[in-house]
């Protein structure tokens, strides 16, 4: 725990094309994304996804707050990302290897992320592999 009560981490997070941002200071135990308490953020699922890393860090959240700033992708691209963004401003707050080592054998994309992108489209067709039939055979 870090000794100044004026210090701030921040944490970053990226999955397909949303952004998080995960700000840590001093506090009661707040969770907010994007100013909306995390106990009232729907759909469940995404709720769930973004808890993860407090209740495998146990009690370490209970004396933080933290703010998370999402923008881009879908609800649960959002949510990977605060998922993120929340387990590397953690790993930082606690300066112990602890915390990272729980967070990577749970799951390694909380720490690492996940590399995957929609691939481009390109010409001939209407995505990215599939073209136009031919009807002579």
């Amino acid at each position: 725990m870090p000794s100044s009560k004026k210090s701030i981490f921040i944490g970053v997070g990226k999955r397909k094309t949303a952004i998080a941002k995960a700000t840590i200071k001093q506090g009661k135990g707040r969770v907010r994304i994007n100013n909306v308490p995390v106990e009232t953020l729907l759909p469940e699922v995404s709720r769930r996804k973004i808890m993860e890393p407090l209740l495998l860090s146990k009690d370490v959240w209970k004396d933080i707050d933290i703010d998370v700033t999402v923008r881009g992708g879908g609800f649960m691209g959002q949510a990977e990302a605060s998922r993120m963004a929340i387990a590397h401003a953690i790993v930082r707050w606690s300066r112990s290897s602890k915390n990272k080592k729980k967070f990577l054998n749970y799951d390694e994309a909380m720490i690492k992320g996940d590399p995957r992108r929609k691939e481009p489209k390109k010409w001939g067709g209407p995505g990215a592999r599939r073209k136009k039939q031919k009807s002579y055979r």
